[in-house]
């Protein structure tokens, strides 16, 4: 038999150490490092026994085309790339209480009456579930749940229902019998999500896990947790909002950086097929500071307003606030906007806010954001039916980006009228109902107020 020696593992960049520390020497995170117990073999083939693959040439594999299975919400498919694949292991992580059970029973309840599901639970009892799908209204004359935490239990009742789809809630939760360390450590997450993953490939079954975040945002557990498996979602969406968005931020069947937006109703989440039209929801008055923007996500562009409020500051040190925007970013085009602009805000305090709890990680917010802001300091508001969008260069160039004509053709279906975007940008016919305004530096984009 295998024997085994202890070592130290840093939960964040799976570096080993001799010895514990209080900090990782590679990664500088602290209180990431724990004692694990890893198996030592006489030699470095005699721990496995099964048998030997064969090489071949990439022109002798067999391309199939790949099965998806529709899981009920076109939003969530949109995600997934289309649907979910065969043998494919999603993991749907997101803050507590924000919807990851009551979507996953959403799910299972549609898919239960076509295919067999089984739903797995570590954390609640079968009486709590059905008491929950009671209240969605979700059918479950067909879903079959188990309330257990071991892997190889798990793994054995799925070989004998055979179920086309397996849903563990939640990896956290669950344990493997040969390492001793408690559920929810890194060598119970990463082992319990490796066994899940082994059983997937060689099944074809179909696995959701749910995951929980740390305080950082991130996926509790190592890192290497999202190397093992295929797709990673997050659910993001404050408590006192109704607003839910799904992003992909991994996925090997599809796009990344996908956007699903959907509502929390009493039924449960429900899609959203236009979330422009959520996210424009404005009051009756135009107010200064406030700017509709396109941005792009995953396929699709994406109407959201942004709000920029710029006061006197009396601090030694200007506040410079961002909701749903990089800092970092904000503190960049301000400086561009004094040296390229002429408009001074060293004096004064810059909060930036995208309605709706969206994050922006693309750069098309650059010249809405810039333009928010002198709405704001000058006092003046813009016109409620013009869109901007826009990349701003160190050197006050506004530089194109991409899908601009499918941006400009959201816009118009939404009733906007006006349109202030990048020169390179600009259609080559004119839009009916569309005025564009083309802008290659940003004194031309202020001027253009």
């Amino acid at each position: 038999m295998a024997k085994s020696k202890k070592v130290f593992l840093c939960s964040n960049c799976e570096t080993n150490f001799s010895k514990w520390s209080g900090q990782c020497s590679e990664c500088a995170e602290w209180d990431t490092i724990t004692e694990q117990e890893q198996p030592v073999f006489p030699n470095k083939y005699s721990g496995y026994s099964g048998a030997l693959s064969e090489a071949q040439t990439l022109s002798e594999v067999n391309l199939t085309s790949e099965s998806r299975i529709k899981t009920g919400m076109a939003e969530l498919d949109r995600v997934l790339g289309g649907g979910l694949v065969q043998g494919s292991v999603v993991l749907i992580g997101g803050d507590p209480g924000v919807g990851k059970s009551t979507a996953l029973l959403q799910v299972s309840g549609t898919l239960s009456s076509k295919i067999p599901v089984l739903y797995v639970t570590g954390e609640e009892s079968p009486q709590q579930i059905a008491m929950r799908a009671k209240r969605l209204r979700i059918p479950d004359s067909n879903l079959r749940i188990l309330a257990e935490t071991r892997i190889e239990h798990i793994c054995a009742v799925a070989a004998s229902e055979k179920p086309h789809i397996l849903i563990i809630d939640s990896i956290q939760t669950m344990q493997v019998a040969d390492v001793s360390s408690a559920p929810g450590s890194v060598s119970q997450v990463r082992e319990s999500a490796a066994r899940l993953t082994r059983f997937a490939k060689e099944s074809g079954t179909a696995i959701f896990l749910v995951g929980h975040v740390t305080k950082t945002g991130d996926i509790a557990g190592p890192r290497v947790l999202e190397h093992i498996i295929d797709v990673v979602c997050y659910i993001e969406g404050e408590r006192d909002s109704q607003f839910r968005i799904i992003r992909a931020v991994k996925n090997r069947y599809g796009a990344v950086n996908e956007l699903g937006v959907f509502a929390m109703t009493e039924n449960g989440l429900q899609e959203i097929s236009n979330p422009s039209a959520i996210f424009l929801t404005r009051g009756s008055e135009p107010m200064p500071g406030s700017v509709v923007m396109a941005i792009w996500e995953g396929s699709r562009p994406l109407l959201i307003e942004i709000q920029a409020l710029v006061d006197e500051s009396h601090a030694e040190n200007p506040r410079r606030v961002t909701l749903g925007l990089e800092q970092n970013r904000l503190a960049m085009l301000l400086a561009v906007l004094h040296k390229h602009g002429g408009v001074v805000t060293y004096n004064q305090d810059v909060f930036v806010n995208v309605v709706g709890g969206v994050k922006v990680n693309e750069t098309s917010a650059d010249l809405a954001t810039i333009l928010a802001i002198v709405s704001s300091l000058r006092n003046m508001p813009l016109p409620r039916d013009m869109i901007v969008f826009g990349e701003t260069g160190l050197s006050g160039e506004i530089r194109p980006v991409s899908g601009g004509q499918e941006r400009l053709r959201e816009a118009a279906k939404h009733g906007f009228k006006t349109a202030i975007i990048p020169a390179a940008n600009a259609p080559k016919e004119k839009m009916k109902g569309l005025q564009v305004i083309p802008v290659e530096k940003i004194s031309e984009a202020i001027a253009a107020l």
